[in-house]
């Protein structure tokens, strides 16, 4: 049960940046303008869809999972600093505590792993395989 609620977990985090990183991209001047109005260069903007997409793919499938939800962790609480920070507004202070907790999935995910479904866990499945292998055909990997 735990591997499906590991899936479910990176499922829903994987979301929040897929879909974003593609409402990037189609409203791409509009978010490169708000941006640019925020005090943050727009000539980021492909960093950030780039970060979003390709995190967002790589939570999702499990596949160098502690490097993606570092990245995306320290991501999310950037965002919440430069843009979600004026208190005043509650809206804004909602985004900015949601980040927050975001980047904390993020850290759970960073410190425990993908989980039993996932490419990472294919990945060193194969690898503890050819260790045996190794140790009995006396060869080093």
């Amino acid at each position: 049960m735990s591997s499906y609620l590991s899936f479910f977990g990176r499922l829903g985090l994987a979301l929040i940046f897929l879909v974003s990183g593609w409402g990037k991209l189609a409203g791409y001047a509009a978010t490169q303008q708000y941006m640019e109005s925020m005090g943050v260069p727009g000539a980021l903007l492909p960093l950030v869809v780039s970060l979003e997409l390709v995190g967002g793919l790589a939570i999702l499938a499990g596949s160098l999972t502690r490097w993606a939800a570092v990245a995306l962790a320290l991501f999310s609480l950037s965002s919440a600093a430069l843009f979600h920070a004026d208190f005043a507004d509650p809206t804004q202070a909602t985004h900015f505590w949601k980040n927050v907790a975001i980047a904390g999935g993020f850290c759970i995910l960073a410190a425990d792993g993908a989980g039993a479904a996932s490419v990472d866990a294919l990945v060193a499945k194969r690898r503890a395989i050819q260790r045996k292998q190794h140790r009995t055909t006396g060869t080093t990997p």
